[in-house]
């Protein structure tokens, strides 16, 4: 296991009221020894103003997958889509061959969310969007291109969560304290796990959130 703080995130945010915080190599910020974990490429916490976003860019050969902390995010693509993401919702957009897309905070309260990009174990074809409202707590959300699913948990002070087996075990706490094995995680940290078995996640006092990805290979570009 290795752990990153919430506070050995690569800073980033050049859009006017965006503030984000990098778990992997990414933009202008490079470390040869820190640029995936099984499938996952990135992990980034943003932080929206009112107002604030990210105008249209492009993305192809990448699962992109959204969780929606506080606030609303409103998302826009080539493909015609426009929707409202909120806390509890799992947003994914795969890029296949190519897609544009818009993200915004076009609300009046500051929007907090987790964006995770993924590698598919299929390259091309046509980019695909989905949002599941409302996942129930521990409920798997697998990827249809990667040998990965996502779950989110908000278990009650002192329930141990049986943690899935598998070759690589991404934990990333949204909010509250977890105790992972001999570590404790707040706010912002994360828990890279490789072969991981018979692990058990415990929130420590009330309130705790955590994402946890489960993968199954890496990245294969042959």
């Amino acid at each position: 296991m290795w752990v990153q703080r919430a506070d050995e995130r690569y800073r980033g945010g050049d859009e006017a009221g965006v503030d984000t915080r990098h778990a992997f190599s990414f933009s202008g910020f490079y470390d040869p020894d820190n640029v995936r974990f099984g499938l996952l490429v990135a992990c980034n916490e943003e932080r929206l103003a009112p107002g604030a976003g990210f105008a249209p860019h492009p993305h192809r050969d990448l699962e992109i997958v959204t969780w929606v902390v506080s606030g609303e995010l409103t998302h826009e693509d080539s493909t015609g889509q426009r929707t409202v993401v909120r806390p509890g919702d799992v947003q994914r957009l795969s890029a296949g061959s190519g897609v544009r897309h818009a993200e915004r905070n076009t609300g009046s309260e500051p929007l907090c969310f987790v964006q995770m990009w993924l590698s598919p174990t299929r390259f091309g074809g046509r980019p695909e969007y989905e949002v599941v409202r409302g996942i129930p707590d521990g409920t798997p959300c697998p990827l249809p291109h990667a040998d990965a699913s996502l779950r989110a948990h908000r278990p009650a002070a002192g329930r141990p969560v049986a943690l899935p087996d598998a070759p690589w075990l991404y934990v990333h706490v949204v909010r509250g304290t977890v105790r992972l094995a001999d570590e404790t995680l707040t706010e912002g940290d994360a828990a890279r796990v490789t072969d991981a078995a018979r692990l058990t996640a415990e929130a420590v006092g009330g309130g705790a959130e955590f994402l946890v990805w489960e993968m199954h290979a890496e990245p294969s570009y042959g």
